[in-house]
């Protein structure tokens, strides 16, 4: 299985259990992970056969944005079903980081997979 990657997609949303987190925007960090055939989208170099990770990276943000919820875990499972459905991407990692989150750590983050990894399959 081919790979396409967006590694460090970082924004500003709206997340957080306390009420004032509710009320400000934060940092966000996006790594992001996506099974695909590339070899479609190299035979005749189009951009149509692959997956657009500007347009995916600008779909992340806006969805994040449009969906507000307070645990990155949620966000992470929603922004994964989103692509799954909306760019029928069969397996994905996502890692969701948010840096400003704990005082001494660099960041907190939750990791997940979805979907099926099929090793030396065309997709």
């Amino acid at each position: 299985m081919d790979k396409v990657y967006i590694e460090g997609l970082t924004f500003q949303t709206t997340i957080g259990f306390f009420q004032w987190e509710k009320e400000i925007k934060q940092t966000l960090v996006v790594d992001l992970v996506m099974g695909w055939n590339t070899a479609q989208a190299a035979e005749n170099d189009e951009l149509a056969k692959t997956l657009d990770y500007a347009t995916i990276s600008e779909a992340i943000v806006e969805f994040a944005n449009a969906n507000p919820v307070d645990l990155i875990e949620t966000l992470a499972e929603r922004i994964a079903g989103f692509l799954i459905a909306e760019y029928k991407i069969p397996w994905l990692r996502l890692k969701v980081m948010k840096p400003t989150a704990v005082h001494n750590a660099t960041t907190v983050a939750v990791e997940i997979e979805r979907g099926e990894q099929l090793s030396g399959q065309a997709l």
